[in-house]
């Protein structure tokens, strides 16, 4: 256990990452920098080896979360966490532990708290470690570490995102928009928009995107039936294929255009309703899916 604790874990460990940097392929950069850090450690003073690595990987989140703050701050446009699949057929990395805690809306959620308040947060109330493991974890008394999840918590009450309808009532929803947007049908988009629906798109800068949220269905509606008319007009239509998968643990339209990963539609439904689109198409943000899609398939 002491020597593979970093193999038989690593689902634990991954997923603690993910939901505290938003980014797979920054957690996959934390778990190798952690795997190094503990294999340097005095083996004779570690008790439990799935604690002391995940100490170490919940500290080097923090310290990437701290430094990236100003990053975050500059990021231009609508700032989106990286997708990961959340298939069942997909590996184990994405452990699909309260699946809620990882759909990308939770994830820009946790942006409103301390690294901290994140960190605690997420191993109680996500993971369920008690008080006394966290202050440990995080050098930290039991009360301090309580006073922090009060304090995210109440940061995160309003908003807080839930899944309604089961993952096949979801996935219903998502393919007749693919089919609507599929053929321009504008009517079928706006029957299946909620009337608050926001639209938030992550080009970074390094992709065309709106700079801003798209909010309440005759915008959103306009933008994607412009989206269509564009590819349209471009003939781009007989190039582009699309496809549901499950991302974030919300079914997502997959766009490719010829071979390349040109954007990805997670959607939110709530009560049969699309009340939110998160559309990432940062090419930094994609490459980690586009690898897990290429396995995949």
């Amino acid at each position: 256990m002491d020597r593979d604790v970093f193999t038989t874990d690593r689902p634990l460990l991954f997923s603690i990452a993910y939901r505290m940097l938003g980014s797979a392929s920054d957690a996959e950069d934390v778990l190798q920098d952690a795997w190094l850090r503990y294999r340097r450690a005095d083996r004779s003073t570690i008790r439990s080896p799935k604690a002391f690595a995940t100490t170490i990987v919940t500290r080097l989140c923090l310290d990437r979360l701290k430094s990236a703050r100003t990053t975050r701050e500059e990021y231009i446009g609508p700032w989106l966490p990286e997708p990961v699949l959340t298939s069942e057929v997909e590996g184990p990395d994405t452990m699909l532990q309260r699946a809620e805690s990882v759909t990308l809306a939770f994830l820009v959620l946790l942006e409103k708290l301390s690294p901290e308040e994140r960190a605690v947060f997420l191993l109680k109330d996500v993971f369920e470690y008690d008080h006394s493991e966290i202050a440990e974890m995080l050098g930290m008394t039991v009360d301090n570490s309580r006073q922090l999840l009060h304090r995210a918590k109440g940061r995160l009450a309003q908003g807080r995102p839930q899944l309604t309808g089961t993952e096949q009532s979801r996935r219903a929803i998502a393919e007749r928009f693919t089919r609507a947007f599929s053929s321009g049908d504008a009517s079928e988009l706006a029957a299946l928009l909620a009337s608050d629906v926001g639209m938030w798109s992550d080009g970074g800068g390094k992709a065309s995107a709106a700079r801003r949220p798209l909010l309440g269905r005759d915008r959103v509606l306009n933008f994607l039936i412009g989206l269509h008319r564009t590819a349209q007009t471009a003939g781009l239509a007989r190039d582009v294929s699309l496809r549901i998968e499950d991302v974030n643990s919300e079914p997502a339209l997959i766009v490719r255009v010829g071979q390349r990963l040109e954007s990805i539609f997670v959607f939110s439904i709530d009560d049969a309703a699309i009340s939110g689109i998160r559309v990432v198409r940062n090419p930094d943000k994609l490459a980690h899916i586009d690898r897990q899609l290429m396995t995949l398939h």
